[in-house]
């Protein structure tokens, strides 16, 4: 990924994982338990905070300024016997997986795994051979487990067997792929990769994975793979996007896909639509432009509370101020950028801002909590995207953890430079991405 933000595969309850980009290299690796390994140094140890089976975090620093923490779940303990049930139960939803149809038309269905990350289907080679994927805005491959794989994070997922497929094609390119606590190696290959029942790539090129490292085991990975939604130049390995094949083969009826990501508190899943939209929000899409030709980013032009004046994003207005007498093209690449990414768990933007922001709401600017009494007080915050404001109410930008009675803000300080607007913002809105235009469209969800 040419991205400068990671992945980083966190737990979440119930044996799954979460999605989530980071762009700092210190990440700590987690243990074949899903526990983080401790990799002590003088002032750097990871702390594991709350009790198991519940919302935890690790924090990273030695409790000065600059520290931040990652959200993550702890999985119950299991004995040897509540192991060998549940990989018994794994093979037999696989094999019942692997005889269900996909989603009728060009919708998509997607399953929401605690507001973390939403996994669907796609089917690979003739007869087809069908993989649960992350559909990911913030990425441009197509990766799967291969059949020649040793990893565990491999043979305990569903692999690509590609000499069973009689419209394979092989190829001598191979990738390599760095994630933040992750990482991937495989083999480039061609097939016939279905989306839907009525949807498929008749030459899409993917990687089959060789080697995939303990991040990406179960259980806290409970997809097999990632299905990359963003641009060829934003693709590893000199392949060609999924979403640019579909328009090189003039599979949609028009050169869209629309996403909807419920809320698991309302008892939403998702879903994505290729080729249309849901025409009952056309009159509300607010279109802003994309920047660049790598993934779905846009410009940032500041942060406001409520009615309050003032900018809360870092030097936004000297930007704003220098590039006033700027043509749009010149303005559009002095200006912060914001990617609208389906494939991260929470808001990562830079530190100087987010910090503020905590403070604001009266939110701990080192654990993200807030007195869960405080949200009826909140306001929303409002993000200036492409010229547009998009606005997120207390109840969307603060996450209240039923089990534990804890709230916090669903924000991480990453990188100064580029935001990424997660699933917390998605949820908020519907969104339309075009892919010949290089247009984005945003509607308030319907509840």
């Amino acid at each position: 990924m040419k991205l400068s933000s990671l992945w980083l595969l966190a737990l979440v309850p119930g044996a799954v994982c979460a999605v989530v980009k980071l762009g700092d290299s210190n990440a700590q690796e987690l243990d074949e338990d899903g526990i983080p390994a401790i990799l002590a140094q003088a002032s750097n140890d990871p702390t594991i905070i709350g009790q198991e089976g519940a919302k935890n975090h690790i924090t990273f620093g030695d409790g000065s300024s600059g520290n931040f923490k990652v959200s993550l779940f702890l999985r119950d303990g299991m004995d040897p016997e509540s192991k060998r049930r549940r990989r018994k139960e794994r093979r037999r939803r696989m094999k019942s997986f692997a005889e269900q149809p996909l989603s009728n038309g060009t919708t998509a269905a997607l399953s929401n795994i605690r507001d973390y990350y939403y996994y669907g289907y796609i089917a690979i080679g003739n007869p087809p051979q069908k993989f649960s994927v992350v559909f990911d805005t913030g990425s441009s491959n197509i990766w799967v487990p291969g059949e020649a794989c040793p990893s565990d994070a491999c043979t305990q997922h569903r692999r690509f067997i590609n000499r069973a497929s009689t419209t394979f094609r092989a190829s001598p390119q191979q990738i390599q792929i760095q994630y933040g606590t992750g990482f991937i190696a495989g083999d480039i290959g061609s097939d016939s990769v279905r989306v839907t029942g009525s949807l498929a790539l008749r030459n899409q090129s993917f990687a089959m994975t060789r080697l995939e490292d303990k991040t990406f085991q179960l259980p806290r990975s409970q997809f097999d793979g990632l299905f990359g939604l963003g641009f060829t130049g934003g693709a590893e390995g000199g392949v060609r996007s999924p979403v640019d094949t579909m328009m090189r083969e003039k599979i949609l009826t028009q050169p869209l896909f629309g996403i909807k990501l419920f809320r698991g508190s309302e008892n939403g899943n998702g879903e994505i639509t290729f080729g249309s939209f849901d025409a009952s929000y056309a009159s509300q899409l607010q279109w802003i432009d994309v920047y660049g030709d790598i993934f779905w980013a846009t410009t940032m032009e500041g942060i406001f509370y409520g009615d309050e004046p003032r900018n809360y994003l870092y030097n936004a207005d000297k930007i704003n101020a220098a590039s006033a007498s700027m043509t749009p093209a010149q303005r559009a690449r002095a200006s912060r950028k914001a990617l609208l990414d389906t494939g991260s768990s929470l808001i990562y933007g830079d530190p100087f801002t987010l910090a503020a922001m905590s403070v604001r709401i009266g939110a701990d600017t080192m654990t993200g909590e807030i007195p869960c009494s405080a949200l009826g007080a909140l306001k929303p915050f409002h993000f200036i995207l492409g010229g547009r404001r998009f606005s997120m109410a207390p109840n969307e930008y603060v996450f209240h953890d039923p089990a534990t009675g804890v709230c916090e803000v669903q924000w991480m300080p990453v990188s100064e430079y580029l935001w990424i607007m997660g699933i917390p913002f998605l949820q908020s809105y519907y969104t339309v991405y075009d892919i010949k235009a290089h247009k984005m469209g945003l509607a308030r969800m319907k509840r």
